[in-house]
């Protein structure tokens, strides 16, 4: 049964890979995945359901590989890794009716991997729990502005390569952030 729900979640990603989300049929999942009809229907009620638990699932394994990584910084551009590898999916599920949950799915995706990492980083044990909510909004924030920016570009350019530039420049403006703000 798991398996079966795999098959049509990866036929899906295929599909989405291909053509717009407001183009794929459940006719095209299901031959795609060389199942019946009613073996959709069992697992998913339409499409959209479909859409949001293939994204969900995404989202959790991409939280669970990255949220341990050594920085924010570096789960961000891993993440962004990710997303260049579904780039057609993604900008079809940008332009579609579903493209509220799908920014929903991204936003909850950014913010799990940065509190994970935050959460386990030794660096944050003693911290104030506002802090740590700082620093998680603050990442969510940089990472979900960077994929709108990218999809709003058509995924014109290199996402991690991009990412790995903002996070140098932050770096760099560190030491003048600390002397601006000292620490609490």
């Amino acid at each position: 049964m798991i398996r079966t729900k795999e098959i049509i979640r990866d036929a899906f990603w295929e599909l989405l890979e291909e053509k717009p989300y407001n183009k794929i049929t459940v006719q095209d999942i299901v031959n795609r995945c060389q199942v019946n009809r009613n073996t959709f229907y069992y697992h998913f009620q339409n499409i959209p359901a479909l859409m949001e638990e293939s994204v969900k699932e995404w989202m959790e394994d991409v939280i669970h590989r990255y949220g341990n990584l050594e920085s924010p910084a570096y789960c961000l551009t891993y993440i962004a890794g990710e997303c260049m590898k579904r780039k057609n999916a993604f900008l079809h599920l940008f332009r579609s009716a579903q493209k509220d949950v799908f920014l929903f799915s991204l936003n909850k995706m950014a913010c799990g991997v940065v509190k994970a990492y935050v959460d386990e980083e030794e660096e944050y044990k003693e911290s104030s729990s506002e802090k740590k909510e700082r620093v998680i909004r603050c990442y969510k924030c940089l990472f979900v502005g960077i994929i709108l920016d990218w999809l709003e570009e058509n995924a014109a350019f290199d996402l991690p390569e991009f990412c790995e530039e903002i996070c140098r420049t932050l770096a760099e403006s560190a030491p003048h952030m600390r002397e601006r703000y000292p620490n609490e």
